[in-house]
């Protein structure tokens, strides 16, 4: 599974120095809402670990995942995830892979190794494994210094200060942290989900958001547009440790595997 992560290329890595290359399939799924330096990242590490890079996709993005599903993702429930990801995945391998002789390897990092179960039991009848969760026990610093010892430049959401190389630096599971960091680095593009949020909450006529407002004690949906006028005025409260995370290859529900 090649995210476009650096715990994708040094999963990759380990992989291709225990097993070599010539059965070695880098599978990238396109939600179609990448960061362009991706594409380019991407590329250059299939090339650095060889192998058979392979792009699967299923030919929408998110926002119109969430319109057609009529339904806004959140941290528990990923429409996007796992109709642009996850199935197309699995169907790519159902098709191409025997499970008594196929390994899925995701970048799993010893540091989330809680991700490992969920994602066992999605991928099954495959077996599934994390080279990062064993020694060597490396942080994301040292994969990234790894990095520019081949040679490779990190992806340009890295550099931003963005924790994925995912989405364009959005992510339905994304927190405040992260949406600020979008709309100080990018405003462009969070101008763009601002207004797909808006365009959403019109179509379903419901009062959803991405994020949550919790000051005062109560938890009530947030809209990009009220978060940006927070950070615009200096009104309210924003919480800068609230980054959510990227989990799409372990999803927390996963009776979906055997669809196609």
């Amino acid at each position: 599974m090649f995210s476009g992560g650096v715990g994708s290329w040094a999963t990759a890595k380990r992989v291709a120095a225990e097993h070599g290359t010539e059965d070695l399939v880098l599978l990238f799924a396109d939600t179609k809402m990448e960061d362009e330096d991706l594409y380019r990242f991407v590329r250059e590490a299939a090339v650095d670990v060889g192998g058979r890079w392979v792009t699967v996709t299923e030919g929408r993005d998110p926002w119109e995942v969430f319109f057609d599903e009529r339904f806004l993702g959140n941290t528990r429930i990923d429409p996007c995830s796992k109709i642009l990801k996850r199935l197309p995945l699995r169907r790519w391998i159902k098709t191409n892979c025997d499970p008594t002789d196929t390994v899925v390897y995701l970048g799993i990092s010893w540091d989330e190794a809680h991700r490992f179960e969920a994602a066992q039991k999605y991928w099954d009848p495959w077996v599934t494994a994390s080279p990062l969760l064993q020694a060597p026990y490396l942080t994301k610093t040292d994969h990234m210094n790894a990095l520019a010892e081949a040679g490779i430049t990190p992806p340009q959401l890295y550099t931003l200060g963005f924790p994925h190389n995912n989405c364009g630096g959005f992510c339905i599971k994304a927190g405040q942290a992260q949406f600020k960091l979008l709309y100080e680095t990018m405003p462009d593009r969070y101008q763009f989900h601002e207004i797909r949020e808006e365009q959403l909450r019109q179509h379903l006529g419901a009062d959803v958001a991405i994020l949550r407002d919790r000051t005062g004690g109560a938890t009530k949906p947030m809209t990009l547009r009220t978060f940006r006028e927070r950070l615009e005025t200096g009104a309210g409260q924003c919480d800068m440790f609230e980054w959510g995370g990227c989990g799409c290859f372990t999803p927390l529900e996963y009776p979906e595997g055997d669809q196609s």
